[in-house]
This record gives structure tokens, sequence and C-alpha cells, in this order.
């Protein structure tokens, strides 16, 4: 196989991109008695970021001040609903813009979070020009604080998402990825990062079908382990055929998110589970969280990268792993592609402090 084959990945030609940046600003006590109450705190900074996000061009912005995570997805409607813990973002960057304000009676915030959505039909090869706005933004921003010398946390989130089994409901066409990493993307644009973190994986979501049910004969009994049982082994079997290390298992109903265990520490909270992986240690490490009595109505598997799998050329390789490995696991389990979706999402995150 060409060397220029190993290193790209084909994705379906209707995979959707997403891009969002997220500055964190610590609410601290000083911060809040530079004014009469904590709504006009939020009132005023918002304003001042509409008006800035204005004047470099940005035009899907948010001002998110009741500690709650945003989690954003591609999808042809606009809409934002809210869970006790999470914001959910749907839209489609081609062409929705929102400016907004989240906050809550009473609610004193202990991070001040702004959202950033790219809105652009080319998210990829405009990423590094977005990042750039959100930092100038945050550069004229800064000095607006009432107080001096917060440091503000920017962590950039970019996706892509696709059916893996699309071929088999007939969309034939696809595209080539060569997947690189973040910094390299940027710097060949001339946006050079301060020192970062990175973190990249594979996030697959599988709905338990009909199908799936009826095959380990649980339709007729509240006890689901067979059905659990024989997904986790499948999915041992395939991912250490193709030697991929840093796996998870999620079927407990919670959202799984992906940390670096050298910063931040595995928490699960009654919405969301924290797992932490660390992309230098190339050990083997698998994350199994189900309980028998509980039938939910997806898995959630997560292949995480490790900095083995960073080539100079991208994460292709490393995607071509994942999809081999996915779908051994979808033919032993029984999937039918034609009808069911296994919906893969690729995430790549970089955080950093600006000063």
């Amino acid at each position: 196989m060409p060397v220029s084959s190993q290193h790209k990945v084909y994705l379906p030609a209707n995979a959707k991109s997403n891009q969002y940046i997220l500055a964190e600003i610590k609410a601290t006590a000083e911060l809040y008695q530079h004014f009469a109450d904590d709504q006009q705190c939020y009132q005023q900074l918002s304003q001042q970021l509409f008006t800035l996000a204005e004047k470099n061009g940005l035009h899907n912005v948010h001002l998110i001040a009741n500690d709650k995570l945003p989690v954003v997805r591609f999808h042809t409607e606009a809409f934002v609903f809210q869970t006790a813990e999470q914001i959910l973002f749907f839209y489609n960057p081609s062409y929705h813009e929102a400016q907004n304000l989240f906050s809550q009676p009473e609610h004193r915030a202990r991070k001040i979070r702004l959202l950033f959505l790219a809105t652009n039909d080319e998210i990829r090869a405009n990423a590094a020009v977005f990042h750039q706005k959100v930092q100038q933004l945050l550069a004229e921003l800064q000095p607006l604080l009432p107080v001096q010398g917060l440091k503000i946390k920017i962590r950039d989130h970019q996706h892509i998402s696709y059916d893996l089994l699309a071929k088999a409901k007939g969309n034939k066409e696809s595209y080539g990825y060569k997947l690189r990493a973040i910094a390299a993307r940027y710097k060949t644009r001339q946006l050079d990062l301060p020192e970062h973190s990175a973190l990249s994986y594979a996030h697959i979501t599988l709905p338990l079908s009909r199908d799936l049910k009826q095959q380990c004969g649980i339709a007729d009994t509240l006890d689901y382990s067979p059905l659990y049982q024989q997904l986790e082994s499948q999915l041992k079997s395939a991912a250490a055929s193709k030697q991929l290390n840093r796996v998870a298992f999620v079927a407990n109903g919670l959202t799984p998110l992906v940390r670096n265990s050298k910063f931040d520490q595995p928490e699960t909270t009654a919405e969301l589970q924290l797992l932490g992986f660390d992309p230098a240690n190339q050990a083997a490490q698998f994350i199994s969280d189900w309980q028998g009595d509980n039938l939910v109505e997806a898995v959630h598997i997560l292949v995480v990268a490790g900095n083995e799998d960073v080539t100079e050329i991208g994460f292709g390789r490393f995607m071509n792993q994942v999809e081999a490995a996915l779908r051994s696991f979808s033919t032993n389990i029984g999937l039918k592609g034609d009808k069911q979706d296994l919906i893969v999402r690729f995430h790549q995150h970089i955080s950093y402090s600006q000063d």
C-alpha cells in the first residue's frame, strides 16, 4: 500500500465538521465586587463580548454563566436546550448565527465561559483564521475587565462526524483526509500556538437496536448482562487485533467525556462521566462501565490516540485502524448497515492559557 494511502482515511463525502472554542474565565469574588449584583456582571460582560464579536467577524457567540458544560453538535436546524449540567447547541455552521447570555437567578458562576461557534462552509480549512479571530477578541476584552491579570483558559475543539456504514445505505462517494494535528495545520497558516496540551480520539455511538437485543435473547428479561458482555468481548477482540490500546466501553446512560489523565482526574456526575487517558502511556487501558439491570438507548465506545499515533502527516493511519476494528466489530455483532447507523465522531482538542 502506498505511503500516501496508509496515512489517509476515506470518509463519506457527507461527513460533517464542527469547530468551537471555549474561553474560560475564573469568576473570583474580586471580579464580582465591581458590580451591583451578579446579573449586572454577566450583562455587562456579554455586551462587551457581543460588541467585540461583531468587530472581529464572529457571528455565533454565547456567554455561559450557569456552570453548565456546553456540548456542540451539527444539525440542520438550530436549537439549544439545557439539562441540569449541560447546554446542548445544535447548529449548521454554514448559515446559523446567534448571540445569547445564559445565566440563572441566584446562581453565582464559578467560571464564566465564552463560547465561539465557527460559521463558514470550510471548517477545517478556515480553523486557524477562526482561532486567530478569537485570540484577537480575547486580547481586546482583557483590558476591559475590571480585574486585571485574570487568566483565560482556551480550549479549541474540532470534530468530524460520519456514519461508518454510509456505503451500505448507498452513499458511495468519499473524500480522503490526512487528519493533521491542529498545531501542525495552524503552523502552515502562520499561526504558532503557545505551549499547549492536545488530545485526539474517536467517539462511536452504537444504538441498541431491536435486532441487537434479540440476538442476545434479552427481549423478555430484565437482565441485560449477556448483551453488554457480548458487545464488550467483541470490542476488546477487535481493538486488540488493531493494536488499539486506549479504549472505553460505556453503557450507563451517562455522557462520556475524554480528558488527559495527566491534568484531569476521572470523575462521574449525575449526567457526565470523565474518562482519563494518558496519551504518553503505551500500556493497554480498557475502561468498561455498565450495569446489567440498566438498558440504555446507546452504547458509547471511545478510542483514544496516543503520542505514537501522531505522525507528521496526521491521524489518518490511526483512524484507518479504528475503522478496521469497528468494521470487524460491526460484522461480528451482526449490525445491518442498510438499516442501522454507527456514528463515528473524530475529536481533536487543544488547550492553553492566555494571560
